[in-house]
């Protein structure tokens, strides 16, 4: 029966309403999800970092409803993709997150150009292990042309060798730039908005969000679909995650990556606590509701959670994820991803 949302609605029936809007394929609102989760009433407390027991009263419901939405509209199929780290070390930006500024002195690994070697290794290892898609990735606030003509011949010369779906992550590249990419072969763009707007500013400030949505705005006008999501656990409030997915959403995201910080010594946020993982598998079913249509990507900081966590989120709403090792963090071995998916129904 169809259960029409209204002001008065409370807990079990406003997740009714939501549901059964989003199996149709339309988003929740932001305050409406809010709202929903004051009903669960747990997230960000002592209490609720301790609570393992994710599968009773509301916060159950929600997972499961989250868990209805993405099995109805995406399948059990697991969207998965990997990276390799093109270019490593610094960046000139300074977010305040990132291993890769050079600003922050973390002692990560520092090089110019992902030797052929390493590159091609790492594609025909994902190939063979059935990722979908794979990405080179870039340290910096945009990669210069010269150098992006270099990565167009590794691009050009893996669609000899492998059918994956190629995909960039290159900083705030203008038309030109987007071109010859696509022109290589890359179909998909990757540019994170990173957190809401209204956090974004206290994070970053040699670039804006506006610089970003420019980039995304020309590679969609060129052809290319777009990934494009952030980072949770930043000091962020749990209404400007979801403004964050709402943003991603309304900007033509068809994937949303969230990544987990992994706090880093040397950073400005190496002392941030970690949110829990009730928290997390909360933001992520919230999520489901806010951009139904959407892949739910599960990135980095995957490796700090338990299997049972991990496994709850993909019976909660995440239908995709980054396989193998991440930029500067060591991330899941893809037989590990492969039971993981199994145990929670989805299939590679």
């Amino acid at each position: 029966m169809t259960i029409y949302y209204n002001e008065s609605l409370q807990g079990m029936e406003l997740l009714a309403a939501l549901e059964e809007r989003a199996l149709q394929g339309e988003p929740a609102n932001v305050d409406l999800c809010m709202k929903l989760a004051e009903a669960i009433g747990e997230s960000g407390t002592a209490a609720a970092a301790a609570n393992t027991d994710w599968d009773s009263g509301l916060f159950g419901a929600l997972c499961d409803a989250a868990n209805n939405i993405r099995q109805t509209l995406h399948g059990d199929i697991a969207d998965t993709c990997s990276i390799v780290n093109g270019r490593s070390g610094r960046c000139t930006e300074d977010c305040k997150w990132c291993a890769q500024a050079s600003r922050h002195h973390t002692g990560c690994r520092e090089y110019e150009f992902v030797s052929d070697q390493e590159y091609f290794n790492t594609l025909r290892a994902n190939d063979t292990a059935g990722v979908k898609r794979f990405s080179i990735v870039c340290s910096g606030r945009k990669v210069a042309m010269n150098d992006i003509r270099r990565f167009c011949d590794l691009y050009r010369r893996s669609q000899e060798i492998s059918g994956m779906g190629l995909c960039a992550s290159m900083g705030l590249l203008n038309r030109q730039e987007l071109q010859a990419l696509y022109d290589a072969g890359v179909r998909r763009y990757h540019c994170n908005l990173e957190t809401s707007a209204s956090y974004f500013p206290t994070l970053c400030t040699t670039h804006t969000r506006e610089d970003k949505l420019r980039t995304i705005r020309i590679a969609q006008e060129i052809g290319m679909d777009v990934c494009s999501g952030g980072i949770i656990g930043m000091g962020e409030t749990l209404m400007q995650r979801l403004e964050m997915a709402a943003e991603s959403r309304d900007a033509g995201a068809v994937s949303i990556p969230v990544n987990l910080l992994i706090p880093i010594k040397g950073t400005p946020l190496q002392d941030t606590p970690l949110i829990s993982e009730r928290d997390v598998i909360l933001t992520i079913a919230l999520m489901r509701l806010v951009a139904p249509k959407q892949t739910i990507r599960f990135a980095g900081g995957r490796a700090r959670m338990s299997a049972a966590a991990t496994v709850r989120m993909l019976r909660g709403g995440a239908n995709g994820a980054i396989v193998g090792d991440m930029l500067t963090t060591i991330g899941n071995a893809m037989e590990d991803d492969r039971k993981l998916f199994a145990s929670a129904g989805l299939k590679i």
